[in-house]
């Protein structure tokens, strides 16, 4: 396997796991070279709430980590307005570590549960 198949390899592995708890939306986390970015989808495949680093007003001064811990604290302050305070963790291809990992305690402090 070439290294775009064992990606998508792991992607396919986490959707399947979060796909057996089909009753909650998802938090979907994607992390590219500059910025997080998270999602709510529902179950039907469609964005309920949508954050990203770029949204939020950069500030130079903070670690790459803390600005993935707003994202996630500001998820969840969308989703609880829209009331829904259960969701399905979807990490993607990433390794639950660092800026991915933040994004999910921030959205469990704001409120999430997963």
């Amino acid at each position: 396997m070439n290294d775009n198949q064992k990606r998508l390899h792991r992607q396919i592995r986490s959707r399947k796991k979060t796909a057996l708890v089909t009753d909650r939306p998802r938090l979907s986390v994607f992390r590219s070279n500059n910025y997080v970015y998270a999602q709510i989808i529902d179950v039907k495949g469609n964005t309920i709430a949508a954050m990203s680093e770029k949204v939020l007003k950069k500030d130079s001064k903070s670690a790459p980590i803390e600005r993935a811990k707003q994202v996630g604290a500001e998820i969840a302050k969308l989703a609880v307005a829209k009331k829904i305070k259960e969701v399905a963790f979807d990490k993607g291809r990433f390794a639950y570590h660092g800026r991915v990992k933040a994004v999910a305690e921030g959205a469990r402090e704001g409120g999430l549960q997963f």
